[in-house]
């Protein structure tokens, strides 16, 4: 496939910073809103950062910025702040409904995220956008390393807690870059009529439906990743999934169909356990061979990837016990995912943050597995209660932290267990996200006396 020129349609609206007037609304604590503050102060922007959270809370991104000629607003926003700005840069956490865009809009500011800004000022035409509910971050890593291993030069940034903007310097025209992208990242190329060259959607199932309307109003934002694309463009898409079956009806380019059956050059030597990574090795492959890679590349990624932290990841074997970190199953798909993939006996580890999700399909997985569920765990939250409502096996303990949980499991869990911190919820209230959420989890498996 020969690359489409990259869209200009960004251009116009985001060069000339310098002078410019622009306020990045949400700091937080994964690197993007770091990476956007450095970029615009390169350009000579003035430039104010607000954000809800106090400074003690973002310390890790403030010394990040240390010595950069920022103005902060922190613990509040300031209308007059958006009143007054030329550009305003909102986190992906910032709804677009936000009364403090409305009024920037309404005073003539241009609204943009990380990702258009990214599009706008990159020197690569090769560029890939991998979306989904989940397998995204497995995919493009996986992707990444196939890329690699042809030989090309790769660059791999987006929702992986790596700004896309402070990887712009290794950008070359011949790069191949690699985004991850969630569905708020996406939303950002509606205006400027945007989807990347070649697009993978891994699949669409039930999440954020505490931020979006329903079903269809978050699959809408998912297909945004392929809406824009031209004839010479490919999208890459989940043949077993309802949603993306209709993206692919509507795809205004090439369609790529991959499934779990795909004949994938070196999944039978993969350490990969599950249906749901031979899906991601499978789109992985199938993007890969989009760009021209050949069997042997793929093979030899696919053999050496073990897989990204904090998902399925095994953290630790102690007197027996295999410590299981996949944090960021922060819907009950994804702990249904985990259990049908982990053999053996489990005491399992749920709970958190509610995102309106259905437990039902989570609670019947449960039941079918009964002989090797061992133990439940729970961890309070906003979503605990209708999760313990929804479950038919018995809970051994309710706990107000993660610490304490993982006593009982422990308590409960003999040689050949698997204790595992699948949650099913988010981590929101007891954690900042759920990646603190497995760091801790790490943390304390990592202690355990000798």
């Amino acid at each position: 496939m020969k690359p489409t020129t990259l869209n200009n349609r960004l251009r116009s609206g985001t060069a000339g910073l310098t002078g410019c007037r622009v306020v990045v609304m949400g700091l937080g604590l994964h690197g993007g809103g770091v990476g956007v503050a450095q970029y615009l102060a390169a350009q000579g922007a003035r430039v104010t950062v607000t954000d809800l959270r106090d400074e003690a809370t973002l310390r890790p991104s403030l010394a990040a910025l240390a010595g950069l000629p920022l103005r902060y607003v922190l613990g509040r926003h300031e209308e007059d702040d958006f009143r007054q700005a030329d550009l305003v840069v909102r986190n992906p956490a910032v709804p677009l409904e936000s009364p403090f865009l409305a009024v920037a809009r309404a005073a003539g500011a241009r609204i943009e995220m990380e990702s258009s800004l990214f599009i706008e000022a990159c020197p690569s035409a090769f560029v890939v956008g991998v979306t989904g509910t989940k397998g995204k971050t497995t995919t493009t890593v996986l992707l990444s390393q196939m890329l690699a291993a042809a030989g090309h030069h790769v660059i791999t940034a987006g929702n992986l807690r790596v700004s896309m903007l402070s990887q712009l310097g290794e950008i070359t025209p011949e790069s191949r870059v690699v985004l991850e992208l969630s569905s708020w990242q996406l939303e950002a190329f509606v205006p400027h009529r945007y989807s990347p060259p070649l697009a993978v959607v891994t699949n669409v199932l039930p999440d954020h439906l505490n931020r979006y309307r329903d079903m269809d109003d978050y699959a809408a934002a998912k297909e945004i990743n392929i809406r824009f694309q031209g004839p010479g463009d490919i999208a890459v898409l989940n043949k077993g999934n309802a949603y993306t079956g209709r993206f692919g009806a509507r795809a205004p380019g090439q369609v790529v169909w991959f499934s779990g059956q795909d004949d994938i050059p070196g999944a039978a030597d993969s350490p990969l356990r599950g249906v749901h990574q031979r899906e991601n090795m499978a789109a992985a492959a199938a993007a890969a061979r989009a760009w021209g890679v050949d069997a042997a590349a793929m093979a030899a990624a696919i053999k050496d990837f073990s897989g990204v932290p904090h998902r399925q990841e095994l953290v630790r074997a102690w007197r027996g016990i295999r410590f299981i970190n996949d944090t960021t199953a922060t819907m009950p798909t994804a702990t249904v995912a985990c259990i049908e993939a982990t053999p053996g006996p489990k005491i399992l580890i749920l709970g958190g943050a509610d995102k309106r999700l259905d437990f039902t399909g989570l609670a019947q997985t449960l039941d079918v597995h009964r002989e090797s569920i061992r133990g439940i765990v729970l961890v309070e939250g906003s979503a605990t209660d209708r999760l313990a409502a929804a479950l038919r096996l018995p809970v051994a303990g309710r706990f107000g932290s993660l610490e304490q949980a993982l006593g009982q499991a422990v308590a409960l869990a003999r040689a050949g267990d698997a204790v595992i911190l699948s949650p099913g919820c988010a981590s929101f209230g007891m954690f900042q996200h759920e990646f603190e959420r497995g760091e801790t989890f790490r943390a304390w498996v990592d202690v355990l006396p000798k």
